[in-house]
């Protein structure tokens, strides 16, 4: 039987993250708000543990997106399906990445995505042609992990 797996990226600021690759890959940023609020309710999980974000209480050192057409868990908010989960650590992102995403749009023009990505944040870094095998921009997201944008 395949098994389920979700990308978790280390970052900084885990709701930016988010914010950033929901509007990037069209996806949503998870609302874990009513599991935050039994967790407070039943003193699980400490008030400084939380932040408020969007309008709502969210995890402080972690935050989520999910693909808009999988199924989710409306008590935790956590998506069933295609998700990538930020989690807060104490250091900046050092050195390359030795996993990155590619972005697809099928348009076949990597400079359209990568304007766009651009409005949400990212950074255009290097231009590649492979001729028939391909071309993308390698870009770099808010916190400069890197990925890929092809057209």
């Amino acid at each position: 039987m395949a098994l389920h797996v979700k990308l978790v990226v280390d970052c900084v600021d885990p709701h930016a993250q988010a914010d950033f690759w929901a509007a990037a890959l069209e996806y949503l940023v998870e609302d874990p708000t009513p599991l935050v609020a039994e967790l407070l309710r039943t003193e699980q999980l400490p008030a400084s543990a939380v932040v408020t974000h969007l309008g709502s209480e969210r995890f402080a050192t972690l935050a989520a997106v999910r693909h808009p057409d999988d199924e989710f868990n409306a008590f935790t908010g956590a998506g069933l399906g295609r998700r990538i989960l930020f989690q807060s650590v104490p250091e900046p992102k050092q050195g390359k990445n030795r996993l990155h995403l590619d972005v697809h749009d099928g348009s076949g023009d990597p400079g359209a995505l990568a304007d766009r990505l651009e409005a949400f944040g990212a950074t255009r870094l290097t231009f590649v042609d492979e001729g028939p095998a391909g071309r993308w921009w390698v870009m770099r997201d808010p916190e400069g992990n890197e990925f890929c944008a092809i057209g």
